[in-house]
């Protein structure tokens, strides 16, 4: 990521032509030490700031879309999905409103509003996987269940679809400060930035119940 980055930037920035850089990263980029993930992020984020180019930095936290993406086949074929997050609560958020958010930054910004911003994009509320599990299986009319593995059991599973270590090593820490509650904080920017209400999990479900009709979810 921060090697092609750098290449992105150095051509961008040789060619003149770009005037504002809006950037996905994650929810927590800024946090120190942070995990993997977020520190590769905020490594780019770096290298746009030292660019020059104007930017805006997007920081969602999960995409309530990777419930398709992600484990259709185990709600699929057995009603449930296995993580190993504990309790944890987390603010989903639907990538439409991220996309809403990364519109206005690229459109609205005629008196630069957005500049220099972080936003820290989440859903409406913080809910564990318990309550998706809950939520999913009420939209879609189907039981679904949430089962609370191991760390030991969710590597030994990620290793047997294909994983790679550093792959598997990321996971392990980000369901790690899922349990400890790190990715339970929720932001008004969608409202504050769109003017509308954040999309709930329940409306998400609703929206993709469809999908689950058509054996994708």
């Amino acid at each position: 990521m921060v090697e092609l980055s750098s290449k992105f930037l150095k051509e961008i920035g040789d060619s003149g032509n770009i005037k504002h850089i809006v950037k996905l990263s994650v929810m927590g980029a800024d946090s120190e030490p942070g995990i993997i993930g977020s520190r590769l992020h905020r490594q780019v984020e770096k290298m746009i700031e030292d660019s020059g180019i104007t930017f805006t930095f997007l920081r969602p936290n999960f995409f309530m879309q990777n419930f398709v993406t992600f484990f259709s086949r185990s709600i699929k074929e057995q009603g449930a999905f296995y993580l190993p997050a504990g309790d944890g609560k987390i603010s989903f958020v639907d990538v439409r409103d991220i996309a809403a958010v990364a519109v206005q930054a690229l459109t609205n910004n005629n008196d630069g509003r957005h500049n220099g911003k972080a936003y820290t994009i989440t859903g409406p509320e913080a809910i564990s996987y318990g309550d998706v599990a809950r939520i999913l299986s009420e939209q879609v009319h189907k039981k679904i269940s949430y089962i609370d593995i191991s760390e030991d059991d969710a590597r030994k599973g990620m290793k047997a679809t294909g994983s790679d270590e550093w792959t598997i090593n990321y996971m392990i820490e980000l369901f790690d400060i899922i349990r400890k509650g790190y990715l339970s904080q929720v932001a008004s920017v969608v409202d504050d930035v769109t003017g509308k209400r954040p999309i709930t999990l329940s409306q998400f479900a609703k929206d993709y119940s469809a999908a689950s009709h058509n054996k994708e979810i």
